[in-house]
């Protein structure tokens, strides 16, 4: 009696700019991408247009695209783990960044993992760690917090909170582009003023923006980040 051999799951890191996926992604993970006829993604669209700035020889119309969102159900992922299990490889895709990290993705991973699905995480870029390379804060003790509360209440405790464990551990969460702005301006309102925030907004793009500063000396020069993406982070003390 033959069994058949699982496919990989590959992860596949977008790149955070719409078309520099060639500037961004190694050699490696471009021919990897090459390969495979079939992804996980969480939009088919935006998966089509970061493919064919990936250089993507295989014809789209031909390529298989399963959906993998907020609105997952868990007993929808067999469906998806099904060509993984008949042998099939697959790529997994965020909309920016690497799958699995603040991402819906992490849900498939667990349960491909438990199944004795290979899982094959590729190189590529991931803002949160960018953001962290480049601010200057600790980075042998940090932590990632992920997303805020929305309600405004709940984000001022949350962030007074993190601005209290800051001291000697870098602190680093994220934001919807559209609700960036709101959440800087709740730092500067929460912070201790000697506190330093670092605003990383479209890393590995032109338009990339860097700086670390205290809270006072951000009141005095706040950024124009609109509906940038960024990633904040905070520290108190010495690295």
């Amino acid at each position: 009696m033959t069994t058949t051999r699982s496919g990989t799951l590959y992860l596949i890191p977008v790149a955070l700019g719409e078309d520099n996926a060639p500037a961004v992604l190694p050699s490696a993970t471009l021919e990897a991408v090459q390969k495979l006829r079939a992804f996980i993604v969480e939009d088919a669209k935006s998966a089509r247009r970061f493919l064919r700035a990936a250089g993507y020889a295989h014809p789209l119309r031909e390529t298989g695209f399963q959906i993998l969102n907020e609105h997952t159900r868990e007993n929808e992922l067999d469906a998806l783990l099904a060509p993984l299990l008949a042998g099939e490889d697959r790529g997994l895709m965020s909309e920016a960044g690497c799958p699995g990290i603040a991402d819906p993705g992490e849900a498939l991973v667990r349960r491909a993992l438990d199944a004795g699905i290979r899982v094959a995480p590729l190189v590529g870029p991931c803002s949160i760690l960018l953001a962290l390379m480049a601010s200057g804060m600790s980075g042998q003790h940090f932590t990632f917090r992920g997303y805020l509360p929305v309600d405004k209440r709940q984000r001022a405790q949350a962030i007074k909170a993190l601005d209290a464990r800051a001291e000697g551990a870098t602190q680093i969460f994220i934001e919807t582009p559209y609700r960036s702005a709101a959440l800087f301006h709740a730092l500067l309102e929460h912070c201790r003023q000697d506190t330093r925030v670092c605003v990383a907004a479209d890393l590995t793009t032109l338009n990339e923006f860097v700086r670390t500063r205290t809270v006072a000396e951000w009141k005095e020069q706040p950024p124009e980040l609109g509906r940038r993406p960024a990633v904040f982070l905070l520290y108190r003390g010495q690295p």
